[in-house]
């Protein structure tokens, strides 16, 4: 029996219109005629009655549909969990992100990729802050969700995936709380908050440079080993805090809010992997995060029929 056959008749049970499923299948309206025409001369009966205005299954055709679909559907989870082992999409994927970078599109991007490859366990996990690629390095995860800039000549850098605007963290009674926005020129009398003191350098410049653009000096504080930790030095009046608003989807204090902060580049993160552990399942998750940041439509779910594989 033919593939296509079976294929087409279960499209056309679903849609019960010659043209909707000659579109679904990529075939012409006479082919999925023709098509069905054929299975109906195997089985030697009718399973659709047809007019002009209505398609509708005979009760052949209905009980052919529950036999064929249950029957197709073992088929194609066979087909697909040997392309997975061929292909080396077994097993599992373990992502970890900062914490300052959770939600959409880290949940987006596992949400896809399972979909695709459901062969495929992924697990996700927070990374901690003062040491942000050290998982990376023990083999805890295989890819990381971060924030740039990362200069690490063993790690590899993706396509940034999401970016958030500047923002600066200050306490309620701050002095400058009652601006409506604050320019990095603007702090070189404050004290600025870098985080704790074993983050990578490439990554404390980039969110508390020394200097402003302008050649001012910044005085930096280090301090907070996470999040809410830095959260209460600056509702503690001690520091003002330039990070990004990516992180107040995530964490809140009481005590703190964040102004539009110009002046400095905006926080882009990106995937990062470990350029001498990249495997199938890496690039396959790096490539969708890449589709899915460019709005490429591929990155949707492939399709489901055989004729398309």
């Amino acid at each position: 029996m033919d593939l296509t056959e079976i294929e087409t008749f279960l499209a056309l049970s679903e849609e019960l219109h010659f043209g909707r499923t000659a579109e679904r299948m990529r075939l012409s309206q006479s082919r999925v005629s023709q098509l069905i025409r054929s299975l109906e001369r195997r089985i030697g009966a009718p399973l659709f009655t047809r007019n002009s205005r209505r398609v509708a299954l005979t009760p052949l055709g209905e009980h052919t549909r529950r036999t064929f679909g249950a029957a197709y559907a073992g088929l194609r989870k066979s087909y697909d969990e040997a392309c997975a082992i061929a292909q080396g999409m077994v097993g599992t994927l373990r992502v970890g992100f900062l914490g300052c970078l959770n939600g959409p599109p880290l949940t987006d991007m596992v949400v896809d990729f399972g979909r695709r490859h459901p062969a495929c366990d992924v697990t996700v996990s927070e990374v901690p802050w003062p040491d942000p690629y050290g998982p990376l390095r023990t083999g805890e995860i295989d890819v990381l969700l971060t924030v740039l800039p990362i200069d690490e000549p063993d790690l590899k850098v993706g396509t940034v995936v999401v970016s958030h605007d500047r923002v600066l963290a200050v306490s309620l009674d701050h002095p400058l709380v009652e601006r409506e926005s604050v320019d990095i020129e603007d702090l070189a009398d404050w004290v600025l908050l870098d985080g704790p003191a074993e983050l990578p350098e490439a990554l404390r410049h980039g969110f508390c440079p020394p200097f402003t653009p302008l050649g001012r000096p910044l005085r930096r504080g280090a301090g907070g080993r996470t999040y809410q930790e830095a959260l209460h030095r600056v509702a503690t009046g001690e520091t003002v805090w330039t990070t990004h608003a990516g992180l107040f989807h995530a964490y809140r204090h009481p005590g703190v809010v964040h102004l539009p902060l110009s002046g400095l580049p905006p926080a882009n993160g990106a995937l990062v992997w470990r350029t001498d552990t990249e495997n199938v399942k890496i690039r396959a998750f790096t490539s969708l995060a890449a589709q899915m940041a460019s709005g490429d439509a591929s990155a949707l779910a492939p399709s489901t029929t055989a004729k398309d594989r």
